[in-house]
């Protein structure tokens, strides 16, 4: 008798094809919706490392540029038409705000400085949206999808528990499909959650250390622009 349970059970497919398309709704659902959200939380991993990357090559040739000697007015007319994402956005807005406070006589008009740095602050925060863009996605994905996937297991095994009573039948063959389909929910959510979440450390991180930099930088440049209007 064990013998023909060990072979029925040897006999059931427990691909992870066979046991999707063997699921019931429900699991089916959460299933897909956990592989849109692992795909889709791949998709904006791949993007924010580019972008990061980019940004931290911008930072570097920017900051070599800027320290090159060169003049500030010279630096903005070259980037003033195209300026790049980061440092080159903030300098060209407070270099903008610096020009138009300029008055005929070539003094500047009161309480420019303070305006710079409002400009400048502004332009940070436009670069901080643009560098967390997609992290509050990986962030929602990492702390729900493992419930999302241990909702479809405990779908799953009620499943199994109401098929064993409709068959009346507890034998291995009709118990361990149901059960193994549940169980790949919660593998699926898992499999979500936890690349989203070192993820979503990792590039949190990354962009806290580039908008510290952005900073820095903003509070250097109204250093260097009231010393001149000192002079």
């Amino acid at each position: 008798m064990e013998t023909d349970i060990l072979d029925a059970a040897r006999g059931v497919d427990f691909s992870l094809w066979t046991l999707f398309w063997q699921a019931t709704p429900t699991v089916k659902a959460v299933m897909v919706i956990l592989g849109i959200a692992s795909v889709w939380s791949w998709a904006i991993i791949i993007q924010k490392l580019i972008d990061l990357r980019v940004a931290r090559r911008n930072l570097a040739r920017f900051d070599a540029t800027f320290w090159s000697g060169r003049s500030l007015a010279e630096l903005f007319e070259e980037m003033v038409q195209a300026p790049q994402r980061g440092l080159e956005r903030i300098f060209v807005a407070a270099m903008a705000e610096w020009k138009q406070s300029n008055r005929e006589d070539g003094g500047l008009v009161p309480g420019a400085v303070a305006r710079i740095e409002r400009v400048m602050r502004v332009a940070i925060m436009r670069e901080a949206d643009r560098l967390e863009q997609g992290l509050r996605v990986l962030a929602t994905v990492g702390s729900t999808a493992p419930f999302i996937g241990l909702f479809g297991t405990v779908w799953g095994i009620k499943s199994a528990f109401e098929e064993i009573a409709r068959e009346a039948n507890t034998n291995l063959a009709v118990v361990a499909p149901g059960i193994a389909e549940a169980l790949v929910a919660t593998a699926l959510g898992l499999f979500a959650a936890i690349p989203a979440v070192i993820f979503y450390n990792k590039l949190s991180a990354d962009s806290d250390r580039l908008l510290a930099e952005y900073e820095a930088f903003a509070e250097e440049l109204s250093t260097i622009l009231s010393r001149q209007l000192g002079g």
